[in-house]
């Protein structure tokens, strides 16, 4: 480990009570300074400044009411500020930041159990820290490029605050490490069919999406005539995923068949509000949206006959097919590869 990533390493436990598993007077050298599974090497057992580090850690848990601490969200960290109005308390913070700092500089890490102190031990490389002390304590703003550092750094950070509010209860506790959907923080969004489809950006995942895909879907499945269908939101989400589910955006060509109790989606509002009795087709929004990306929307015509509709009254961005069957067949000679969406 570099000098740089030491103090790095150091920075990440000087929060306060660095050790979750710091013993509490009259009951003996708890598992973080005691034998058992260590981070990183170092040396076993106490060392000279042993004695000195846990009476601060120990001063520190049990005047923990003392402590003032507040935690600002940021989208890459957290800034924090951790203070107290006792002299004694203040200064006592100072210490344990400055011997915090030189353990980790000598290469004598405190021993800990608690699996999200481990965890961050392990990337301390990728944690940036800028840290200022002020009158009563110390203000540090912790920060990372990395996804699962960043969840780690907030929950750290809100495990420090539990020191300070419950003391020795809440330094008896193993704390666990967030898991890797927390700490991506996946966000969703809309990238081509804006209102519907939302899909997640996993640009590191198997199977990305290529150029030249060709999708014929066969769409049967019906709905509330006041809901928008879910099967054609499904088929937004498609074409969103081909635009921003991979690393990087992909051609797509895309073709929808609506037959059975789907057929009737694509009617134009008057005669959708005729049938259902009601306002408009709330199918209609996203069925533009999608046209609008390029995707073709057939409907089958045996099926619009037989439900006693007529072709005038489909959508003009709709094309009245003469069946599905044909429509499917057609499309996969094309070329086109197959997905129902029969449910």
């Amino acid at each position: 480990m570099n000098q740089f990533a030491k103090i790095l390493l150091a920075s990440t436990i000087l929060l306060i009570f660095v050790s979750p598993a710091v013993a509490q007077p009259g009951r003996g050298r708890g598992p973080g300074f005691g034998g058992g599974r260590g981070l990183g090497g170092g040396r076993q057992g106490a060392d000279e400044r042993f004695q000195e580090d846990r009476e601060v850690f120990h001063f520190l848990l049990t005047h923990h009411e003392k402590i003032t601490r507040t935690v600002k969200q940021l989208d890459n960290g957290v800034e924090t500020l951790t203070e107290s109005t006792d002299a004694d308390v203040a200064s006592r913070i100072k210490e344990h930041v400055k011997w915090m700092e030189h353990r980790i500089l000598e290469s004598q890490p405190i021993r800990m159990r608690d699996p999200l102190f481990a965890e961050i031990f392990k990337h301390t490389d990728k944690i940036k820290i800028v840290r200022k002390e002020t009158d009563n304590g110390i203000q540090v703003t912790e920060t990372s490029d990395d996804a699962h550092v960043v969840s780690l750094i907030k929950a750290h950070a809100e495990v420090v605050s539990g020191f300070v509010a419950h003391g020795f209860s809440e330094a008896m506790k193993n704390h666990a490490v967030p898991t890797k959907a927390e700490a991506a923080n996946y966000e969703y969004s809309n990238p081509s069919i804006k209102n519907f489809g939302k899909v997640v950006q996993l640009p590191e995942a198997a199977q990305q999406p290529r150029d030249g895909g060709k999708i014929c879907v066969d769409l049967t499945s019906g709905g509330d005539p006041d809901k928008l269908n879910s099967a054609i939101e499904k088929v937004a989400r498609f074409v969103n995923i081909y635009q921003g589910g991979g690393k990087t955006p992909a051609k797509v060509q895309l073709a929808v068949i609506l037959h059975g109790d789907a057929t009737l989606a694509v009617l134009n509002s008057e005669a959708w509000s005729k049938r259902f009795e009601t306002k408009v087709n709330p199918n209609l929004e996203c069925l533009h949206e999608l046209h609008e990306a390029g995707v073709e929307i057939y409907v089958c015509g045996q099926s619009l006959i037989s439900k006693d509709a007529k072709p005038e009254e489909v959508v003009v961005f709709a094309d009245v097919a003469v069946s599905a069957l044909t429509t499917l067949v057609n499309l996969q000679a094309d070329g086109y590869s197959y997905v129902p969406l029969l449910k």
